[in-house]
């Protein structure tokens, strides 16, 4: 009995020893697991912290994608050079902008005049009809003290808001002409943020993701414009004030979905209301039917080729980007979400879920 005891005491001293490495390995496996926790932590943190930048960024990017657009249109179908044809996509693209401002800016700043003159008057009206007097004084008066500033210091805030904006247009559109020219040093540097043996598969997500953007913003334009036009027509057959100038608000808000459209409703309905109850009535079912035409006809038409994004999962995108982005954020949400959701098809799904992505619709992906 002692002899077997002292033979057994090793191998009760040895099990520890021989558990040692497996121990040591479910540390390093625990403590990175950890780390990247905490490194995850930090890049949204920073993210949260630097969110205005970020918003510009993406905004920058989307400038490009669309320069880019433009400038591979230029060499598909004027057989333009790659040298000449980025430099023209910027040229055009900016006499598109500055032709539309000479050409209709004096008669749409008129209406623009005109619409905000007539607005007091128009609040006032409709705030008659649900019995409320004075209604432009008493919106007046709830600004006044919900800001709780004088006139002196709020014309200076705007003040400072406004060149804070022009500045910032400044900083997107310089810095898409540079992403523009020369997207592979973005790409590679985004690429650098992963092992090397995923560079690869980085590049292709980017690339769909570069196509997605591409077909969205193309469809997100050409919806702005019929939106924009039928609106105009419609406003100026019922005999609202001001339609060219309505028409303007309800193509840009388009730009963002499901919130764009009922914003760009208040002022036509406001208008509507000082006028009578049947132009209410027209004017409310103009919108309802153009907004409807477009989400159930137009959208599903052009952005077929896109990716296929849910409404509730857009609504959502314009909440959560909001609250973590601000404004910005509720204008660049659902393109947003389309970027996330391209890229986290191609990398997520296909990497870590070993499955290929479903391509979208008609997309010959």
């Amino acid at each position: 009995m002692q002899a077997g005891e002292k033979a057994s005491r090793p191998l009760a001293v040895d099990e520890p020893e021989r558990d040692a490495p497996e121990r040591r390995l479910s540390d390093l496996q625990f403590a990175k697991r950890v780390a990247i926790a905490l490194g995850i932590f930090a890049i949204g943190y920073f993210l949260w912290v630097t969110s205005d930048v970020v918003m510009l960024i993406f905004a920058a990017i989307l400038v490009a994608v669309l320069l880019r657009t433009v400038a591979s249109a230029l060499k598909s179908y004027a057989y333009i050079g790659e040298m000449f044809a980025l430099p023209l996509a910027v040229i055009l693209t900016a006499g598109a902008v500055a032709g539309f401002v000479y050409l209709f800016g004096a008669h749409l700043g008129g209406q623009m005049a005109q619409m905000v003159d007539r607005l007091p008057e128009a609040i006032d009206g409709a705030g008659q009809r649900f019995g409320v007097d004075n209604a432009t004084q008493r919106l007046e008066d709830a600004i006044r003290s919900e800001t709780g500033s004088s006139f002196l210091s709020s014309i200076t805030r705007w003040s400072y808001s406004l060149v804070g904006i022009v500045a910032n247009i400044v900083l997107v559109v310089v810095a898409a002409v540079y992403f523009a020219i020369n997207p592979c040093v973005y790409r590679r540097g985004f690429a650098m943020l992963f092992p090397p043996d995923q560079h690869t598969r980085v590049f292709e997500a980017l690339d769909a993701t570069n196509r997605v953007l591409r077909l969205w913003l193309a469809g997100q334009f050409v919806t702005m414009v019929l939106v924009g036009v039928v609106s105009a027509l419609a406003y100026w057959w019922i005999g609202l004030p001001s339609p060219i100038a309505l028409g303007l608000i309800a193509g840009v808000t388009n730009f963002v979905p499901f919130l764009g459209p009922i914003l760009s409703a208040i002022p036509a309905l406001v208008f509507a209301l000082s006028i009578d109850t049947q132009t209410v009535i027209w004017t409310l079912a103009a919108v309802v039917v153009i907004q409807q035409f477009e989400s159930d006809v137009v959208t599903p038409l052009i952005q077929r080729r896109a990716v296929s994004l849910p409404p509730a999962v857009g609504v959502f995108a314009i909440v959560v980007f909001g609250i973590a982005f601000g404004m910005p954020g509720v204008v660049f949400g659902v393109p947003l979400a389309v970027a996330l959701i391209s890229l986290i098809r191609n990398l997520w799904v296909r990497e870590m879920l070993q499955a290929e992505p479903t391509p979208p619709p008609n997309s010959g992906a």
